[in-house]
Parts: structure tokens; C-alpha cells; sequence
């Protein structure tokens, strides 16, 4: 179905009316909830407006006409004993108001709450789901997914292992995909097309990185379901429901090529802060946990598998429930932790903050203070196996006083999590959502900026053999250090930087070539001085020196709303090109020598899927950077966030004329 975008867009320009506009429209709890991501790469959902032909069904209009007072008597009495904050492991009401009423429904009937839903009716049930997404069901259904045929369905080619070791592509972080597995070389751009184009049931937003092996792909998706894809048609081998949203990457374990009875397994996060371990041949569910017990604990960044150990980056949205002038701000502190894969247990976990929040003050309204909290994780870690380290980067503090930790790129120990150094970018930068509201009472003295390294940290090695980490931040700079010990190298101002970045959610690595999207975007009430510079731009690797600079066009947009020129998005390289979706909708493969536009795509136009409806992308944003693999690139399209165009569509492009559909056929069938 076609995404229609809302009718009261905010002018950028006045972030004062932006805010009253906002606000004016939603709850304040919501509000809260739907603001709370700006500082973690998430807001509410913009609901899709229904087509004439999305007639509500009975039930939902019996909904509708509930009294609001029944409805809330219902979720006091059912469901507000946990979620009110009284039991710390339960997800808080301003989580689960940012879930699709779908995702709500199903943890009540089949999910985590089923048992304390028990007493509910199937009309109460799905009263208390729309009552907390405050939207009702089938607002952005589509038609479901094709499942394969016979022939595909259980084809899994065991001779073609996954030739990715995570979400960057290598241990390092590089988003680098070799010539001879990208199957593409950029003489062969000109005969690029669409082959086939996925509609994403009940989804407004399409951020989880695909992985790729056997022929197959795996992604997760905004209503909580994680496919199983055949690459060569996109149809459906299995579908396995997480608690709710998966928007980290999809982690695919390696095996040997030819073993028969190779059954891998697939590693990921959702939104609760649940991690999974299920079997990528078949979908089923091997093992899952919780991350951290605090009830705002959140999963973004994508796990990093190492020798049999998932490293996984903790992040949390209590910068939003810290709105609320009466919440005690704050006690979420970011971590790391460590899993043996084989047992699901936890082989450690290191805070980014040293010492739990204790009281150190209160606000003038009289609610305690409490710090440190904050310093979130939501990029993906990078591996260096010959120090025996992992790198990362942290957000803000969530309350004052700042600390030390925040905004900062640490290293620690991959076997006992220990904290090697820290190198702190941005002194000073605690932030919450109360700084964005009238009632700031619960904003930090120090009102940000919100500076965070929101994008993976590369590991790198120059030309000249000298490794170095990397760190792009949201102001826009780029940070070289020294591996051992997190000593500044060099520091590069790329873009004037923001809220949304800057450097938001990845860069990429080729040789010597660093390349840098930035984003650059006007958002929220915070000012950031300077020439917006929205684009991509490559720097050398070994001295942070300009290499060349390839400008957002400004002419894309023409009035559409929420429609900006910035790369937020994450980027991938090969050998001799890098691929950069937009916040405009356009996909562009620049040159990577000398940054020139080769190829492009407006993903916002409407397209033809395998289930025979139409539908199109959006805003491209979140960490699901192209994928390129035996000649096809696969797309993500659409991100129904923080004013940018929603979408459902994931799109596979090749040379049509190259492939070959033995490719897919089954060397391995499951009995």
C-alpha cells in the first residue's frame, strides 16, 4: 500500500513551533515516548493514512466506540501492577506505546504476557492494544509474503557459507564487500534493474541489515517477524516472531562448505532488549534472553559473533520516560555483554558506567536526581583479535553531572570485559527528552549537545601497516586513535554535525579510502552553528586529509514532506564504488575514486512486489546499509521516524540477464 505522509509537518526552521505542534497532537506520555528516540535513532511510529479500500472490520469499529475510561480500567487492572515501573524487569508503558497494536496483541495471546492477559476477552485484548499504540490494527497491513514452492522451499545450499563475519561485513567494521563476492564491478552499473521488490507487512520503517548465505537472506522487521527470503525470487522459507521490533542487524554463524549437516545459527536483538538465538534453516527457536533487567533496556546495534562468544551492545530509551517531571532521572547505564553461543549464558557484562546512579540532587519541582545513568550502546562492536580487544562508542549521560564515559569510544577486554582505555570526544553532554518539552524541570544543567557515536567504530590498517581506530561522531568529526592505547591520531571536521548526525549509523572502509556520509539535518530545539554539509565525503585513512566530496543535491525534495538531502543511513562499499541511500528516497552508487553519481534509484516511486500489490520505500535511514552478493544488491527503503517519509519496501537489484536460478536449488534438504 502507498505511505501518505501527515498533513501538520513542522518547518524545520522553528523548532519552538515544531515542538507545540508536536506535542499539541499526542498525550503527553506519548509525546514522551515518541520523542524519547530522537536521542537513540527511534520515534513513534507516523501512522500510515488508510485507502479508501482499508475498511475497518467490525470488531475494530466496536473499538472505537469503547468508552476510553473501560479501556484504561482495563489495563490498570491487568497489565499497570508491572508496566508502571514496580517490577524492573517488565518493559516500562512508554516502550510498549511505541509497538504496533499487532506486536502488543501478540504478547498478550501468545507472547511473554500471555498469562497475565489470561483473564482478558479477545475483544479486551485487542481494546488494551490499541489503547496502548494508540492507533488501530491493519493501518499499515499489506499482503502477506509468498511462501516458496516445493522446489524452494527447504533449499539450502550448504556450499555457499555466509561470506560476512557480522554487520560490517569483517571483525573491523569495514562495510566492504570484495568484487568477486559483490558479483558487480562498476562497468556493469548501466544494466542494473529491479528484479523483484518486497512489501514489509504492517510496517512503516525497514532498518534491519540482511544477512546472506546458502542462497537464502534473513532480515528482521518493524512488526516483530524475522523471514527467511530466497535470494533469487524473495519468496518465504519460514517466518519466526520475536517479542516485537528487530531492528538490529541478522547474524549468521560460518560453517564449512560441503558439510551436509551444517545448521547454523542466526543471532539477533529486538526492542524489549531480548536477544535470540534461532535456526537459520529452519526457524526455530534455539535459545533467548534478556540483556539487561532494566525495563527501558533496549537492543539497536547488531550483536558481533567471535569464536564462538556474541558480543552484544546494550542501549535503552529512559531518555524518554525522564520527560515526565516527576520520574527519578535516571539509572539505565549502557553496557557490553558477553554470551556463550552454545548455552545462551552470560559470560560477562561491563557497564559503561563504572558505579550504579545513586541520589545527587533534586529539581526544582522536588524530584531526585540521580547519576551517572546513560552513556548508551546502540552501534555494533568491532573485533581485534591480535590485542584481544573489542572497540565500541557510547551516547550521552541521561542526567548530571556528565561523566567521563559518555559520548566515548572504549576498548575493552574480549575475554573478560575488562575496560582497557576510554577516549572521551565530547566532555559535558548529558541530554534527555525533558530538554525538548515546556516543562524542562528533568533536563541536565548541561542540555547537551547529544553528541553520541551512533556509528560503528572501525578497525583499520594504513598503507603503511599502522592500525588505527575509527569514530564517527554526530558532530560530524572523525577521530583516528592509536589501537593500544586510545591515543588521539588525527581528528577531522567532516560535517557541521546534529542530533540525527553528523556521522549517524556507518561509515565504510576501502584500502586507504574512509568514507563518511553525512547527514547534517536541522532537528529538535538545539542549534548547531555552521555550513550544512549533507553528502558523502572520503578522507585518506593513514592522515584524515579530504580525498574528494560529493555534496547532497539540494533539487530532490521539491516541497515533499519529510523529504531531507542527508545520508543517515548506513553505507557499503565495493572495490571500486560505495552505495549511499538517502533521506531523499534515492539510492546513488558514487565512483570511489572520485565520488561521481554512477547509478541511482528513487525508492519513493511506486513498484510492483511478488505479491502483486504496490508499494514504495522512503526516507533510507538505521543501520541496513545495502547488501551486495552474486551479483544482486538488495535495499532497504522506508523510515518512519523523526519526520522522514515512512516505507515498507526491500528491493533486489541485478543484470537480469545474468541470473540463474540454479543458484537457489537445494544441495542439502531438510528431512
Amino acid at each position: 500500500m502507498p505511505f501518505v505522509a501527515r498533513d501538520d509537518k513542522p518547518e524545520y526552521d522553528k523548532p519552538e513551533e515544531d515542538r507545540q505542534r508536536f506535542g499539541a497532537s499526542l498525550p503527553r506520555g506519548l509525546l514522551i515516548a515518541a520523542l524519547a528516540v530522537a536521542a537513540l535513532s527511534c520515534r513513534a511510529d507516523e501512522p500510515a493514512v488508510p485507502t479508501s479500500d482499508e475498511r475497518r472490520t467490525q470488531a475494530d469499529a466496536q473499538l472505537e466506540q469503547r468508552q476510553p475510561a473501560n479501556v484504561e480500567r482495563l489495563y490498570l487492572n491487568a497489565c499497570a501492577h508491572c508496566h508502571e515501573g514496580q517490577v524492573m524487569r517488565a518493559p516500562h508503558r512508554s516502550m510498549i506505546q511505541i509497538m504496533s497494536p499487532e506486536s502488543i496483541l501478540r504478547a498478550m495471546t501468545s507472547g511473554a504476557m500471555q498469562q497475565e492477559a489470561s483473564a482478558l476477552s479477545d475483544s479486551e485484548l485487542r481494546a488494551v492494544a490499541v489503547y496502548l499504540a494508540d492507533r488501530d490494527f491493519g493501518q499499515s497491513a499489506t499482503a502477506a509474503l509468498p511462501t516458496c514452492d516445493d522446489e524452494r522451499l527447504h533449499a539450502f545450499d550448504v556450499h555457499r557459507p555466509s561470506f560476512a563475519s557480522g554487520w560490517g561485513f569483517d571483525p573491523g567494521n569495514s562495510r566492504h564487500i570484495p568484487r568477486d563476492v559483490a558479483g558487480l564491478g562498476r562497468g556493469d552499473l548501466a544494466d542494473l534493474e529491479l528484479l523483484w521488490a518486497l512489501a514489509l507487512p504492517d510496517a512503516l520503517r525497514v532498518r534491519s541489515a540482511p544477512a546472506a548465505a546458502a542462497g537464502r537472506l534473513w532480515m528482521g522487521s518493524h512488526d516483530g517477524t524475522v523471514f527467511s527470503l530466497d535470494q533469487a525470487t524473495g519468496c518465504v522459507h519460514w517466518r519466526f516472531v520475536a517479542g516485537t521490533e528487530v531492528r538490529t542487524g541478522i547474524v549468521i554463524e560460518p560453517w564449512e562448505a560441503g558439510d551436509p549437516d551444517a545448521d547454523p545459527r542466526l543471532y539477533f536483538g529486538d526492542f524489549l532488549g531480548n536477544v535470540y538465538a534461532v535456526s537459520a534453516r529452519r526457524g526455530e527457536l534455539l535459545w533467548r534472553l534478556r540483556a539487561d533487567p532494566h525495563p527501558n533496556a533496549t537492543i539497536t546495534g547488531t550483536p558481533s559473533l567471535h569464536e564462538g562468544t556474541l558480543y552484544v551492545p546494550v542501549s535503552s530509551l529512559e531518555v524518554g520516560v525522564a520527560g515526565e517531571p516527576d520520574y527519578a532521572c535516571c539509572t539505565f547505564r549502557g553496557s557490553v555483554m558477553a554470551i556463550d553461543v552454545d548455552q545462551g549464558e552470560v559470560l560477562w557484562q561491563t557497564h559503561t558506567l563504572p558505579e550504579p546512579a545513586s541520589q545527587v540532587g533534586t529539581t526544582a519541582v522536588g524530584t531526585p536526581i540521580l547519576a551517572p545513568s546513560g552513556a548508551p550502546v546502540w552501534n555494533s562492536p568491532a573485533i581485534d583479535a591480535a590485542r584481544g580487544q573489542l572497540y565500541f562508542g557510547t551516547g550521552q549521560n541521561y542526567s548530571s553531572p556528565a561523566s567521563g564515559e559518555s559520548d566515548a569510544i572504549f576498548a575493552l577486554d574480549l575475554e573478560t570485559g575488562d575496560v582497557r582505555w576510554v577516549y572521551q570526544a565530547t566532555a559535558g553532554d548529558a541530554w534527555n527528552i525533558a530538554c525538548e518539552l515546556e516543562d524542562d524541570s528533568n533536563c541536565p544543567e548541561e542540555r547537551g549537545p547529544d553528541l553520541d557515536f551512533g556509528a560503528a567504530i572501525i578497525l583499520a590498517q594504513t598503507r603503511d601497516g599502522r592500525d588505527l581506530v575509527i569514530g564517527g561522531q554526530k558532530s560530524g568529526a572523525v577521530h583516528a586513535l592509536d589501537p593500544a592505547s586510545g591515543e588521539l591520531i588525527w581528528k577531522r571536521q567532516v560535517g557541521r554535525g546534529g542530533i540525527q548526525g553528523g556521522v549517524h549509523l556507518g561509515m565504510a572502509r576501502v584500502g586507504d579510502v574512509l568514507l563518511v556520509p553525512i547527514n547534517d539535518m536541522p532537528y529538535g530545539r538545539t542549534v548547531f552553528e555552521g555550513e550544512k554539509r549533507p553528502g558523502l565525503y572520503a578522507l585518506d585513512l593513514g592522515s584524515g586529509e579530504p580525498m574528494w566530496s560529493a555534496p547532497a543535491p539540494q533539487d530532490v525534495c521539491q516541497g515533499r514532506e519529510f523529504c531531507n538531502p542527508g545520508t543517515s543511513q548506513a553505507i557499503t562499499a565495493s572495490d571500486d564504488f560505495v552505495v549511499a541511500g538517502a533521506l531523499d528516497g534515492v539510492v546513488r552508487i558514487h565512483d570511489l575514486t572520485t565520488g561521481a553519481v554512477l547509478w541511482q534509484f528513487d525508492t519513493t516511486r511506486p513498484v510492483m512486489t511478488v505479491s502483486g500489490e504496490e508499494t514504495r520505500g522512503g526516507s533510507m535511514s538505521g543501520a541496513a546499509g545495502a547488501l551486495l552478493i552474486d551479483g544482486r544488491m538488495f535495499v532497504s527503503s522506508g523510515y518512519g521516524l523523526h519526520e522522514h517519509m515512512p516505507g515498507n519496501a526491500f528491493l533486489a537489484f541485478g543484470i537480469r540477464a545474468r541470473q540463474r536460478d540454479h543458484e537457489t536449488e537445494a544441495s542439502a534438504t531438510i528431512k
